[in-house]
């Protein structure tokens, strides 16, 4: 190669690393974010990145665009790995056109996608955009419908995951919504369809960005992102952490690690865990931490529907999703949100062959005006229905109360739960006891002289025969009632005896779950 051909390659791509500028570049840092490069040199590992692409240009000529063209068109991608496994990246930059749009923007991120599906590996995308490129009109539409498709039909494939690190507004919103895992970073990223200048307009609402759309609104409000980060670094370092837990397509396991703490460990701490008042509330974490791994556990959407605790951990090595209530919040009832929360949860994990293990304290569904009419029934529906579905091992310990279809949906043995433990303070019936014996003894009660007493002993008597897990172990629907501190080893136990689990459910294009 002749030293002209060098010095001319090597010009381009200092040229293309320079995005929109240096000015562009500085104020970028000014806004205290970081620029396209800088956040994939944080989540690949180091000097892994291999860039495609680089020289591409936008084909627009009208407004003036033939006159301003910049190599990269405002999107980095490329391959690189995350603790030596391969991942696909894009990553959008600000510096250039406001990160927005084009059809050649666009028709990078579908490369590296399709890409990423032929051999099997994530795909992670790191938003920045002020959305589509106007100048562009219906080009720019179309090349977010062609990563839109995309983003469907690779769903439940290889994992996506999207990190919003700047602005996301109007038709960008759905690409991260589609993905698996939506990161966002507090006070310099958003999301919205609208944004507050036309809700004003239309609405008369007086909102700011951050409040309409910004990371902690949609980790705590809306549920849109998994996790809202103090800043872009930990944002990144989240990304490799989760990525630690999940496969790399669906045809894989998990990643197991080598196990650092003892298979046979038992606490005597979670002995007397649970408060021996029915009514007092504990902190199913702590139960959590206990049992799995080092006490390692990553909680995903750890900030909406708190009476439901869903995320990461290990046991023996393995990585196993788990679900559990959580008696701290709402006493662990079930609502739309933590339906919600729980069910996209499971078939992620299903999808990518992560067991399950469930955690399950729950007095039912929440009632009320506001949960019928928003549709508790069909939103609560999708909870029992992503159990049901899920065909990799499951494993239930019912530590308290499990009352009412609450106890159906919660991954019992009747919808294909493999194995189902309970503690000695598991509960099991259709309802609590005080309402079950005003239902039951409501004319004895009625024709009582002290009517107080009359409930209050016979929600004694009901209490001794249910408030105890052995009537449905007399029928097999608990395999075993299991002391609290043998937790830990009774669950590694069960998911080697699954490890190689086969199940099946009927031939079909897809179920039509209710959405």
């Amino acid at each position: 190669m002749s030293e002209a051909n060098r010095k001319h390659l090597a010009e381009m791509r200092e040229k293309a690393l320079l995005g929109g500028g240096k000015e562009r570049l500085e104020a970028q840092h000014k806004k205290g974010k970081l620029t396209a490069r800088e956040r994939l040199n944080l989540l690949l590992d180091d000097g892994s990145f291999k860039e495609v692409d680089m020289f591409v240009q936008h084909r627009a000529t009208d407004f003036g665009l033939a006159d301003q063209k910049y190599l990269g068109d405002g999107v980095v991608t490329g391959s690189g790995t995350i603790n030596g496994r391969l991942v696909f990246v894009f990553s959008q930059d600000f510096t250039v056109f406001g990160g927005s749009l084009s059809g050649a923007h666009a028709a990078k991120i579908c490369k590296i996608m399709d890409m990423a599906l032929k051999v099997g590996a994530p795909v992670i995308g790191l938003n920045d955009s002020g959305g589509a490129r106007i100048q562009e009109g219906v080009v720019s539409l179309g090349g977010y419908a062609d990563i839109f498709l995309r983003n469907t039909l690779v769903s439940g494939v290889i994992p996506q995951i999207s990190a919003v690190l700047g602005p996301c507004a109007g038709g960008a919103v759905y690409s991260p919504a589609i993905t698996d895992f939506v990161f966002m970073v507090e006070n310099t990223s958003y999301m919205f369809v609208t944004g507050p200048n036309v809700v004003k307009t239309v609405t008369h609402e007086e909102v700011t960005f951050e409040e309409l759309g910004g990371a902690v609104t949609h980790a705590t409000k809306s549920g849109v992102a998994h996790f809202a980060c103090a800043n872009e670094g930990i944002a990144l370092e989240k990304i490799r952490t989760l990525l630690s837990y999940i496969p790399s397509n669906n045809m894989e396991d998990p990643p197991r690690l080598v196990p650092t703490d003892d298979p046979n460990r038992c606490d005597q701490e979670l002995d007397s865990i649970v408060p021996d008042n029915p009514n007092k509330p504990y902190n199913i974490k702590d139960v959590i931490t206990r049992v799995f791994d080092d006490g390692e556990f990553f909680e995903v959407q750890e900030l909406y529907a708190g009476n439901i605790v869903v995320g990461f951990a290990r046991l023996d090595g393995r990585p196993v999703g788990v679900i559990a209530n959580q008696p701290a919040v709402l006493a662990g009832v079930l609502d739309i949100d933590s339906s919600l929360k729980g069910a996209r949860f499971v078939r992620f994990c299903d999808a990518f062959n992560i067991p399950l293990v469930v955690f399950e304290d729950v007095p039912g569904f929440l009632p009320g005006t506001d949960q019928e009419w928003r549709g508790i029934i069909k939103h609560g529906a999708k909870l029992l229905y992503a159990f049901a579905e899920a065909t990799v091992p499951k494993v239930t310990v019912i530590t308290r109360k499990a009352y009412g279809g609450a106890y159906d949906v919660m991954n019992s043995k009747h919808i294909r739960g493999d194995f189902n433990f309970a503690w000695p303070s598991a509960e099991i019936a259709v309802m609590g006891p005080k309402g079950a014996v005003e239902i039951i003894f409501k004319k004895d009660i009625m024709r009582a002289e002290d009517r107080e007493a009359a409930i209050e002993e016979k929600t004694r008597e009901y209490r001794e025969k249910f408030a105890n897990p052995f009537i449905a172990a007399e029928y097999g629907y608990i395999d075993d009632v299991i002391l609290p501190s043998e937790t830990r080893p009774r669950l590694i136990h069960a998911m080697r005896v699954l490890e190689n689990k086969v199940d099946t459910n009927p031939k079909r294009k897809h179920g039509n779950i209710p959405l």
